[in-house]
């Protein structure tokens, strides 16, 4: 634990024990989301599925980073993850990302990805209200992985017909804006 960062959170008004919890519980939906998008982009066959998969890919990897970068932050701030990988997923930010009962529905699944990325947008936005001003260095991880959430919202939405976004999928670089803490 670094106390005199945990000091001068705690000192700017930041409820600490709060945020730890709240980082963890984004930490476990991370993970589980990695691990329900391995399930999820294999189900992605056939015309309409090999189309998604490689941008499902990407939302994948990149949550398996967002992941990594999380991690050290909770520790920083006094925090630790469960010892028990089922409490651990039981606590997510966000439900299972669930593979939908008809594995071949493309649209279904696309679906649920969608969600799943909603669900991140809106806990990553909450964390960045809390520490806004505040905890500059937890501000700027959970608004780096708003970035890259809102975008694999985006990319999920316009297959689902919501409209345009302007966002394109990344070649050959994941996680641009949540690199810089995976260093």
């Amino acid at each position: 634990m670094a106390k005199v960062t945990r000091e001068m959170v705690k000192e700017s008004g930041v409820n600490v024990d709060q945020l730890v919890e709240l980082l963890v519980k984004n930490a476990a939906a991370e993970l589980t989301t990695y691990y329900y998008y391995t399930i999820l982009r294999f189900n992605l066959i056939g015309l309409e599925g090999e189309g998604i998969k490689e941008i499902a890919e990407t939302a994948r990897i990149e949550d398996r980073n967002h992941f990594e970068a999380i991690v050290p932050r909770i520790y920083e701030l006094g925090g630790k993850l469960p010892d028990d990988m089922k409490e651990f997923h039981d606590m997510s930010a966000c439900p299972p990302a669930s593979l939908p009962g008809d594995p071949t529905d493309v649209t279904a699944i696309l679906k649920v990805l969608v969600e799943a990325e909603r669900c991140a947008v809106r806990g990553y936005t909450h964390i960045c209200n809390l520490t806004a001003g505040k905890d500059h260095r937890t501000y700027d991880l959970a608004q780096a992985i708003l970035n890259e959430e809102i975008e694999h919202e985006s990319w999920f939405s316009e297959f689902l017909g919501e409209g345009p976004s302007g966002h394109f999928l990344r070649r050959g670089e994941t996680s641009p804006f949540v690199s810089k803490f995976l260093k």
